[in-house]
């Protein structure tokens, strides 16, 4: 639809909150990648909008924060419905159970396509076995025109817990950028990381550090693997990138056990392709998963994933291959783990050329973007 001379179609991509997460960072690799003259883009956060915004770098986005307190809220209604009007959508593309609501103002303004992505489990729902979250995802069922679930797992909720028709649902993984995200020949040094010695074996883990993310986790199985292998306490080294509460109680079970000085915990931090290329081994611990960003990004970047067998995650680790997994909150598999990888350098690697090779085959940032401009061109050319 035309705005002003621009006949490219509108997309206004609705979120909860546009922070640093991996449901953001697809939403930035999306915009960034997709063509320029195939449509312009809006950004909508229910919520706010930080500085995370600057990672989208094309000039002609748009970003509204809509400042929404917690909890549902239908004075909302009529502002997002005279947005969209305004807007002159043609999609409005939400994001997960938080920002579903916006479907329905978007169905009475008019918007043609109703598209709404499954990205990851519910924070109080990790198993997905809430009869209250199925139900509220069927009571907006009749305004959404499609679906899409980035992984299997959430595909499988949605056509069998949820009970949306399978003609309706698309699987799409995200993709990885591999330019950005690509091997080091040897192991770079961090910026400010004082394990940056040859000696050292970096195993690390990047994200946002609160509860489901499950980074104590990681720091007991460290604090373990030295336990089980004591010959590695002059080697063995973790980092631990990101903020949140998770990272003071990480940093206290560290200090606890007398391995504070063999552990980094920076803060957040923006160079997230060279801190990847400066680690020797990735560990992802959370409770729960979509299709983890940070693990496609690790295997761009050559390293051995250790997981947790949750969401998505079996969908992009081959066990025995690129990475292994193990049960969430198993402090002991993890630890046990770590230790084989540690213990053998040439298994370690050869894990991490696995892992690039199936970025490279099966999760490029061209497929991802060709599947999602796929199903725009076809929603809009249906009508």
């Amino acid at each position: 639809m035309k705005v002003g001379n621009d006949p490219r179609p509108l997309v206004v991509h609705v979120m909860y909150r546009f922070d640093v997460g991996g449901l953001e960072n697809g939403i930035v690799n999306l915009i960034n990648h997709m063509p320029r003259d195939g449509y312009r883009h809006a950004v909508v956060s229910l919520t706010d909008i930080t500085d995370f915004r600057r990672r989208i770098i094309r000039d002609d986005v748009q970003f509204i924060a809509l400042e929404k307190p917690p909890g549902h809220a239908l004075w909302i209604y009529p502002k997002m419905f005279k947005l969209f009007r305004t807007l002159k959508a043609s999609i409005v593309h939400s994001r997960n159970l938080g920002a579903l609501e916006a479907v329905i103002p978007a169905w009475a303004a008019g918007v043609p396509v109703r598209i709404h992505g499954e990205h990851g489990r519910d924070v109080g729902d990790l198993h997905g076995l809430s009869k209250k979250y199925q139900w509220a995802r069927r009571l907006y069922r009749p305004f959404v025109t499609y679906y899409i679930a980035l992984s299997r797992d959430l595909e499988h909720y949605l056509t069998s817990r949820v009970g949306i028709a399978q003609s309706k649902v698309l699987q799409i993984y995200n993709g990885v950028d591999a330019q950005r995200f690509q091997p080091a020949g040897t192991r770079q040094p961090i910026l400010g990381c004082p394990f940056s010695g040859p000696e050292y074996w970096l195993v690390g883990t990047v994200g946002r550090m609160q509860t489901v993310k499950d980074q104590t986790t990681l720091a007991r199985a460290f604090i373990r693997a030295l336990v089980i292998a004591p010959e590695l306490k002059d080697s063995l080294r973790l980092v631990m990138i990101g903020d949140g509460p998770l990272r003071a109680q990480s940093q206290t079970l560290l200090e606890e056990a007398g391995c504070a000085q063999l552990a980094w915990l920076p803060g957040e931090r923006n160079d997230v392709p060279e801190i990847l290329r400066g680690l020797d081994c990735f560990v992802l611990p959370s409770l729960a998963e979509g299709v983890s960003n940070t693990i496609l990004e690790a295997m761009a970047s050559g390293l051995p994933v250790i997981a947790t067998d949750v969401g998505g995650n079996s969908e992009l680790v081959d066990t025995g291959r690129s990475g292994v997994l193990v049960s969430a909150g198993d402090v002991e598999a993890m630890a046990q783990k770590i230790v084989s990888y540690a213990n053998d350098h040439a298994m370690a690697r050869s894990a991490g050329q696995e892992g690039r090779a199936a970025v490279e085959r099966q999760y490029s940032m061209a497929a991802m973007v060709q599947q999602y401009q796929g199903l725009y061109d076809h929603l809009l050319n249906r009508i």
